[in-house]
C-alpha cells in the first residue's frame, strides 16, 4: 500500500465511501422493520388513501409491500443504463454530486411518507433512491478505477463492496425494535441516508476529477496532470502521463463507442459479454437465497427469535471481515483466483446445504447447517462479492467504459430483480431442492471464469486489450 496517500484516500471515502453507503444501506434497510411497517399499511396507509381499503385484507398488503421492496431494483435498472451518458457528459465526480438530488428526493418522500400516512410517496421514494443506487454501482467504481495507481486498483476496487457490506449490517442494527424500527421511528431509518447525501456534497468538491476523464474527453491536459498530481500526493506523475497519453493517441482514432458499437464490435462484445456474466455470476450464485433462509434455518437450530437476529448481524459482520481481507487478498492472489476460489466454495457450501436441509430433525445436522451458511457468506466475500464491481472498469479503455459499465450494471440489477421475484415462488414450488438450480448455475460461471476471465492483476488496459485480441 506504499502509494496510498492522505488525498487519494479522502477522494475514495468522498467518492465511494458515500455513495456505497446509499447502495448498501437501502438494499438492507427494510428488513427490520418489515413487521411494523406492514402494520402501518394496513391500519393507516391504506385505509386512508382508499376509505373501502378492509385493514384485514393482507394480499393487498402483502402486494403494496413486495411492490415497495422490489421498484428498488427497478430503479437500480434505469440507473444502470444512463449511467455511461451521465459519465460522459457531467464527468465521474460530477455525476456523483448530481445523484444525491435523488437521495434528497427519495429520502424526504420515504421519511414523510409515515407523516403523510402515503404508500405512494413509499414506492416512489424507493424508486428514487433505487436509481440513485444504480448510478452510485456504475459511477464510483468508474472514478475509483480511473484515479487508482495500478497497483492498487483491486484493493481500492473493493472498498465499494466493503462499505456495501457494512451499511448493510448498520441498516440491520438500527433497524431492531430496540433502535429505529418501532412504529414511531422507521420514518427516521428511512430518512437516515440524507446525512451521507449531504457529507458527499460537502467533501468531494474539494477532490478533482477523473485525469482520465479530464484528459480524454474534455482534452485538459493541465487539468489532468494537475488532478493526478494531487491524487499522488505531489509525487511525481510524469511516466503515468505518458502512459494516459499514449492511449489517448490510440484513442483518437477511434469514435466514441455507444451501446450499439459494443454488441457490433467484436473486440468489444467479447470483454463486455465476460463482465455481463460475471455480474450475472454474482446475482445468480443464490448469496440472496442463502441469507433470506439463513434465518429460518437459525429458528430450525432452535434459536430465539431474538438470538437469531443476532445471529444474522453476525453473519453480516463475518461478510465485512472477509471483505477486508480480500482487499489485501485481491492484489495478492488475483481477480481470477479469488473468483474461483469464491465460487468453488460457495458450489460446496450448497450442495452440503441441499443435503443438510433433508435431515433437519436431527439437531446436530442444523447447526452444521448454520455453519454452512456462514461459510457460504465467507466464500462470497472472498472475491464474487466485490471484484465484479470493479471488474468491469479493467476490461474496457476510456472510449468504451461508459457504455459498458452502463451494460454490466443494468444486467446486474436485472439479476438482483429476477431472483428477488422468482426464489419465493420457486422455494415454495421445490422446497429444499431450490438449492439444486442454485448449485448447477455455480458450476456453470466456474467454467465461465476458468476458461473465459483473463487475469487483470497489475495489467494496463492495453495489456488486457491484448490478451483478449490474442483469444478472437
Amino acid at each position: 500500500m506504499g502509494e496510498m496517500n492522505v488525498r487519494l484516500a479522502f477522494a475514495i471515502i468522498a467518492s465511494a465511501g458515500f455513495s456505497a453507503f446509499q447502495h448498501g444501506y437501502n438494499t438492507g434497510v427494510l428488513n427490520a422493520p418489515q413487521g411494523v411497517m406492514t402494520k402501518w399499511l394496513q391500519m393507516d396507509a391504506l385505509p386512508n388513501a382508499n376509505k373501502t381499503v378492509d385493514p384485514n385484507d393482507e394480499p393487498t398488503v402483502t402486494s403494496i409491500w413486495a411492490v415497495a421492496v422490489s421498484i428498488y431494483c427497478v430503479g437500480g435498472m434505469i440507473g444502470g443504463v444512463i449511467t455511461g451518458v451521465l459519465a460522459d457528459r457531467f464527468g465521474r465526480k460530477g455525476s456523483l454530486l448530481m445523484n444525491n438530488a435523488l437521495v434528497f428526493l427519495g429520502a424526504g418522500l420515504e421519511g414523510g411518507s409515515y407523516y403523510a400516512n402515503s404508500s405512494e410517496m413509499l414506492i416512489v421514494g424507493r424508486l428514487l433512491i433505487g436509481i440513485n443506487s444504480g448510478l452510485n454501482a456504475g459511477l464510483a467504481p468508474m472514478y475509483l478505477s480511473e484515479i487508482s495507481p495500478v497497483s492498487l486498483r483491486g484493493s481500492i476496487g473493493t472498498v465499494y463492496q466493503l462499505v456495501i457490506t457494512i451499511t448493510i449490517v448498520l441498516s440491520q442494527v438500527l433497524g431492531l425494535s430496540s433502535v429505529l424500527g418501532t412504529s414511531t421511528r422507521w420514518s427516521l431509518l428511512l430518512a437516515l441516508p440524507l446525512l451521507p447525501a449531504v457529507l458527499q456534497c460537502a467533501a468531494l468538491p474539494f477532490c478533482p476529477d477523473s485525469p482520465h476523464y479530464l484528459l480524454f474527453n474534455k482534452g485538459n491536459d493541465k487539468g489532468a496532470t494537475k488532478a493526478l498530481s494531487w491524487l499522488r500526493g505531489g509525487a511525481d506523475v510524469n511516466s503515468e502521463m505518458e502512459e494516459m497519453h499514449q492511449e489517448a493517441e490510440k484513442t483518437k482514432i477511434r469514435k466514441k463507442v455507444t451501446v450499439r458499437e459494443l454488441f457490433r464490435n467484436r473486440q468489444l462484445r467479447v470483454p463486455l459479454i465476460t463482465a455481463a456474466v460475471v455480474m450475472l455470476a454474482q446475482q445468480l450464485s443464490g448469496i440472496n437465497a442463502v441469507i433470506f433462509f439463513s434465518t429460518d434455518i437459525f429458528y430450525k437450530a432452535g434459536l430465539s427469535q431474538s438470538t437469531a437476529q443476532y445471529a444474522t448481524l453476525g453473519m453480516g459482520a463475518m461478510n465485512v471481515l472477509m471483505t477486508v481481507i480480500s482487499l489485501v487478498l485481491v492484489e495478492i492472489a488475483g481477480r481470477k483466483t479469488l473468483l474461483l476460489i469464491g465460487f468453488v466454495g460457495m458450489l460446496l457450501c450448497t450442495v452440503a446445504l441441499t443435503v443438510a436441509s433433508l435431515f433437519t430433525s436431527i439437531v446436530w445436522v442444523s447447526y452444521v447447517s448454520i455453519a454452512l451458511v456462514i461459510l457460504f457468506v465467507v466464500m462470497f466475500a472472498v472475491g464474487p462479492g466485490s471484484i465484479p464491481w470493479f471488474l468491469v472498469t479493467e476490461l474496457f479503455n476510456q472510449s468504451a467504459r461508459p457504455a459498458a459499465t452502463a451494460v454490466a450494471v443494468t444486467v446486474n440489477w436485472t439479476a438482483n430483480f429476477i431472483v428477488g421475484l422468482s426464489f419465493l415462488p420457486l422455494s415454495l414450488l421445490l422446497g429444499s431442492y431450490v438449492f439444486v438450480i442454485f448449485a448447477v448455475l455455480q458450476f456453470l460461471f466456474i467454467l465461465f471464469i476458468y476458461y473465459k476471465v483473463p487475469e487483470t492483476k497489475n495489467k494496463t488496459i492495453e495489456e488486457i486489450t491484448a490478451m483478449f485480441r490474442q483469444h478472437l
